[in-house]
């Protein structure tokens, strides 16, 4: 089993993700190690990197997947970054093996 691409907290998790945009369909492609030994989940979007859009994308597809509402995902860091830190509020240990099982 590869890496954990998050971090547990008192109200749910931080997961790190790797969005690409303008992509051919919206997707979760599994997680990633990076070179660096971090791991991230990898998301590709349809949406364009223009005012937010892929951002949305990217949450709306977490948030389906999940089983949470769109509202319990934000954007904690990298707003214009490939990679960013996603904050997902919940149930860590459900969360937690969500995630897993996008992996």
């Amino acid at each position: 089993m590869a890496g954990q691409p998050y971090r547990l907290g008192p109200t749910g998790l931080s997961l790190f993700v790797r969005v690409t945009p303008n992509a051919g369909r919206d997707a979760i492609e599994g997680i990633e190690i990076r070179d660096d030994g971090s791991c991230v989940l990898r998301i590709r979007v349809k949406a364009v990197p223009d005012k937010g859009k892929a951002n949305a994308a990217a949450v709306a597809l977490l948030a389906k997947a999940l089983g949470v509402p769109k509202s319990a995902i934000s954007v904690a860091a990298g707003d214009t970054s490939r990679f960013k830190t996603l904050a997902v509020s919940g149930d860590g240990a459900v969360l937690a093996a969500g995630v897993d099982a996008l992996g």
